[in-house]
């Protein structure tokens, strides 16, 4: 089996205590020699400064690609611009590029007055300034506000047409969800690379929320392995064996890119990685 490129988010820490899970993290899978490391914004903006110094802070310690994100909420154009060029002064030219979360209290995304209506507008203007390498999101099971998954496709067609390098999925538990998206994406002309974002289960619990909030389909048989594997104490072990399937079947299908969301506990992350044969090539000897 072909050996995958792989590539980490974590989140900005809000307390010490969060700060040291990060470092520990960043420590423990940067020798996996990832591609980069995206840093989220919070929902609504509201790690916008935390983002920015922690991918700052990421890249000079580390010496790795950092990719930040970047969302068009609860800011103006200028505003959103002026954080873009922050993170490049910071040495940081990668940006994920995305419209983001309503704002806390709100149930639909509502532009700023002053603001980018979408990230499509989003991307174009970063392309403009040609400093950044640009990925941008996308929905193997269609984004929850998307019509029909056409409609979802022509949108991510759209992105790319503004200047998106490279598109990271949503999290899905079975390899057809994103097979099938990829076959629909060629056809619908795209060519640039798509790459599978995987949620190693940490707590299934969570990971079930999250999936149902943001429309990923929970296979039945998963509820059962789990009900099981925490009676028996082996929840870890359950963890580990389905995502390294799952991201075996990607590899199997011609997959040379995965995308893992950590949360900031890189244990199982690194189990899986190990299993696909990805391993240290480096050390992380800068990170405090």
């Amino acid at each position: 089996m072909t050996t995958p490129a792989v590539s980490f988010e974590v989140f900005p820490p809000k307390s010490v205590d969060a700060a040291f899970k990060l470092w520990d993290t960043a420590q423990a899978l940067a020798p996996l020699a990832p591609r980069f490391f995206s840093v989220t914004y919070g929902a609504g903006g509201t790690t916008r400064d935390l983002t920015h110094d922690s991918a700052a802070v990421l890249h000079r310690t580390s010496g790795l690609p950092v990719s930040a994100h970047l969302t068009c909420v609860g800011a103006s154009v200028a505003e959103t611009m002026e954080v873009a060029e922050k993170f490049h002064a910071a040495g940081v030219t990668d940006i994920v590029a995305l419209r983001g979360d309503p704002q806390q209290g709100d149930s639909h995304f509502s532009p700023h007055p002053e603001g980018f209506a979408n990230s499509v507008e989003l991307v174009e203007a970063l392309a403009l300034l040609d400093k950044f390498t640009i990925r941008v999101g996308a929905y193997p099971e269609s984004h929850p506000d998307a019509v029909s998954q056409h409609a979802n496709i022509q949108y991510l067609k759209r992105k790319f047409d503004a200047g998106a390098d490279e598109a990271i999925t949503q999290f899905f538990f079975e390899a057809d969800s994103f097979l099938r998206f990829r076959d629909q994406c060629a056809a619908a002309g795209i060519d640039r690379p798509i790459i599978p974002g995987i949620l190693p289960i940490t707590n299934w619990t969570s990971a079930r929320k999250f999936a149902t909030a943001c429309g990923t389909t929970i296979p039945a048989w998963m509820d059962e392995a789990y009900r099981a594997a925490e009676r028996d104490g082996r929840t870890e072990l359950l963890s580990t064996s389905i995502c390294t399937e799952l991201c075996s079947e990607l590899v199997a299908e011609g997959v040379d890119s995965l995308h893992f969301y950590t949360l900031n506990r890189p244990d199982l992350t690194r189990d899986v990685c190990r299993a696909l044969g990805v391993t240290p090539q480096s050390t992380l000897s800068n990170v405090a």
